[in-house]
């Protein structure tokens, strides 16, 4: 069953002064949602401006990317955050964020974890749930992204939020329906021809393949393509293509 609308995700801004690592500007003339470093892991007050001002001008929505406070590593090392201050943060970022999103003529219209952050609170309730909590703190009601059947996207729908599922077209998935982890051997799919299949296999078969071969079902409403893999706007472009070929409707959640 094809699925009526999909949205594409990308992780973006992820620079820090005169470092970059992301290709904002060609992404941004492909993806529908853009999630947005908010300076934890990457991101700076230049950035988030330059991006958002991006966004907003080719009709991007802006998601907030939160994540631990972790530029060190890339907001991918697992640490234990308190739930009170993990609140607090997650609605610091998003505040964060806001500021430019909205000096740009836009909203800060979703939220997504990254990274550590995103992969703990698949299992970690109180982490999802303190999550949830800085989202309602920063005021609103924002659509939470997250993996289906997560405990985040279970507490965002007990706070009264949206949960939108996703899925990865460049990442490896266990068959339990869980991403590989990053520390583990082909856990990032690099065989772009193997990307633009998954994508395709998200929105119209809503499954993937596993790593031990096995199909597991994952219905998701928006699809990530990482920023930080080489060649990732050239990818996006495929993906797309191949999406609309397939008669998917490419378009924002939010």
């Amino acid at each position: 069953m094809i699925q009526d609308l999909i949205d594409l995700n990308a992780d973006l801004g992820e620079g820090f002064g005169r470092w970059t690592l992301t290709d904002d500007e060609a992404l941004l003339s492909v993806v529908t949602s853009a999630n947005v470093a908010c300076g934890f892991h990457a991101g700076d007050p230049s950035v988030m401006r330059r991006v958002c001002d991006l966004a907003a001008a080719r009709g991007v929505r802006i998601g907030a990317q939160v994540s631990y406070r972790d530029l060190a590593g890339f907001g991918r090392r697992a640490m234990d955050v308190p739930a009170d201050e993990l609140a607090a943060e997650v609605a610091y970022q998003i505040g964060a964020l806001r500021v430019f999103a909205e000096a740009a003529g836009a909203e800060v219209a979703y939220v997504k974890p990254h990274g550590a952050l995103y992969n703990r609170t698949v299992h970690d309730a109180e982490q999802a749930g303190a999550v949830v909590a800085g989202v309602r703190l920063a005021g609103g009601s924002l659509p939470v992204l997250g993996l289906p059947g997560s405990r985040l996207l279970a507490a965002a729908a007990d706070a009264g939020l949206t949960p939108v599922p996703e899925a990865f077209a460049d990442r490896a998935y266990t068959p339990r329906g869980t991403l590989v982890p990053r520390s583990e051997p082909n856990a990032v799919v690099c065989d772009e021809d193997a990307v633009v299949r998954r994508s395709v296999a998200f929105a119209v078969e809503r499954a993937v393949d596993t790593v031990d071969g096995t199909r597991v079902a994952v219905a998701a409403r928006s699809l990530c393509l990482h920023g930080d893999t080489p060649g990732a706007a050239r990818l996006a472009v495929r993906v797309r293509h191949a999406l609309e070929e397939a008669g998917v409707k490419v378009g924002a959640f939010a």
